[in-house]
């Protein structure tokens, strides 16, 4: 389902081959479907940048991202959307409007695709169910609980009934009580056939999942393991 060939990403600070810093060299892996895996490194690892890569908000500086049939780093930006349909992203700080109500926030997802007001009306409370919220739909965002608005968040990535979900370091605001909760429901979408990447530094999370694990460290793959522990040396 995705693959990175020989990835590498480069920024330059000021044009001069002396002054590039490496957010990821040489990354090569495969994600079959429906794998939970685990991205994990210190701050500055590489692993948000193989996020980006992966939805084509950055591109590599050399080799190739393979998200299905489409070769993510050559696709013209008129084509992003298209792609981004099979790919939901959960991220640590919610992003939700501030202005709209938790089922506004989820169907903004849906208004944003073109979707006809009736099947916003009917699929937006059954994601908001799905993630335990139906009774919260007219609730604003100031109205909610950290975990209650990453479930929130959780609800619109899962609208479009994506292949994959992204989760970016999605309970590093939370309280534990709270970060458990959304491991539970990611453990969930993934029983239920979406292939789930989570990036984090959380030891406790990865060492209680149990899962794949691929630890990154300078920008490069270190470590990628089948039933993995949270190691760094």
């Amino acid at each position: 389902m995705i693959a990175f060939q020989n990835v590498s990403k480069y920024y330059n600070g000021n044009g001069s081959v002396n002054s590039e810093s490496h957010a990821l060299q040489d990354v090569t892996f495969k994600i079959e479907p429906n794998e939970f895996v685990s991205l994990v490194g210190r701050s500055g690892a590489g692993k948000s940048t193989v996020l980006k890569l992966l939805i084509g908000e950055e591109t590599p500086s050399k080799g190739r991202v393979i998200f299905g049939s489409y070769e993510v780093n050559k696709l013209p930006p008129s084509s992003l959307p298209g792609l981004r349909r099979h790919i939901g992203v959960i991220f640590q700080d919610f992003r939700l409007l501030q202005n709209r109500n938790a089922f506004e926030n989820v169907a903004f997802a849906l208004e944003a695709s073109g979707y006809p007001q009736a099947d916003i009306e009917e699929l937006t409370p059954q994601a908001l169910e799905m993630v335990g919220l139906k009774d919260k739909m007219t609730n604003f965002p100031r109205e909610l609980s950290g975990g209650e608005k990453q479930r929130v968040a959780i609800a619109r990535a899962m609208i479009h009934h994506p292949e994959v979900i992204m989760a970016d370091e999605p309970t590093g605001n939370l309280d534990p009580f709270n970060k458990w909760e959304i491991i539970k429901l990611l453990h969930k979408i993934n029983e239920l056939g979406t292939t789930v990447i989570l990036a984090t530094h959380d030891k406790e999370i990865v060492n209680n999942l149990g899962r794949r694990v691929i630890t990154l460290d300078g920008g490069r793959i270190i470590r990628d393991e089948e039933r993995g522990k949270f190691v760094l040396v």
